[in-house]
């Protein structure tokens, strides 16, 4: 998946506070998301509305919502992480309130799309993470995969899940790791990290 992100900072900015961390972050998974979009509909997965597509980017979100959770588990204590989150989650609800406003009019979209976050944190509670990679086991794969698929229209459904899974999950999740490595939420792997000491 080929989009760009900002990666680098100069060492001269002031030091980025965990709101605008958060603003970055948000500003960079939402391009994510309209991307991997751009790629469903590029399979010519059936995509028929606006509204459709702001379904799907709704399940992107908070797939990105749990993941970026799951990773900075071990280096945020709870009260941070939590902290962290619900910034990140009404920065994202911004975006959805935003652009489905101008797709659909005038309306509360911030409130539903909270709702339906809460739901998929709890759906994807109980699924694996491979802590060894900072990534979804096969079974949070396979739930993120079924809720795109259950948006996209039902002569998709059953191909959508594995292109998803297999395909564009991998895909997406490096460049959104990359984004969550920038800001330092989380550590940069040893065998990651460039021009180590000889």
């Amino acid at each position: 998946m080929r989009i760009r992100i900002k990666t680098k900072w100069s060492k001269y900015e002031r030091e980025i506070s965990v709101e605008d961390s958060v603003g970055i972050l948000a500003f960079n998974a939402w391009k994510i998301g309209m991307q991997v979009l751009l790629e469903i509909e590029n399979e010519n997965f059936q995509v028929d509305s606006q509204m459709q597509r702001i379904a799907v980017m709704e399940e992107i979100m908070s797939f990105m919502v749990h993941t970026l959770d799951r990773m900075v588990y071990e280096n945020i204590d709870d009260e941070g992480r939590a902290t962290l989150v619900t910034l990140y989650a009404k920065k994202l609800a911004d975006h959805v309130q935003d652009n489905a406003r101008d797709f659909d009019g005038p309306g509360d979209y911030r409130t539903p799309f909270i709702a339906k976050l809460n739901e998929r944190m709890e759906d994807y509670a109980d699924t694996s993470w491979n802590d060894t990679d900072n990534n979804p086991g096969f079974n949070m794969g396979r739930v993120f995969a079924n809720h795109i698929a259950e948006v996209l229209g039902p002569r998709d459904r059953k191909w959508a899940l594995d292109y998803i899974q297999q395909v564009l999950m991998p895909d997406f999740l490096e460049t959104y790791k990359k984004t969550i490595k920038s800001i330092g939420l989380i550590a940069e792997q040893p065998e990651e990290q460039t021009g180590s000491n000889a």
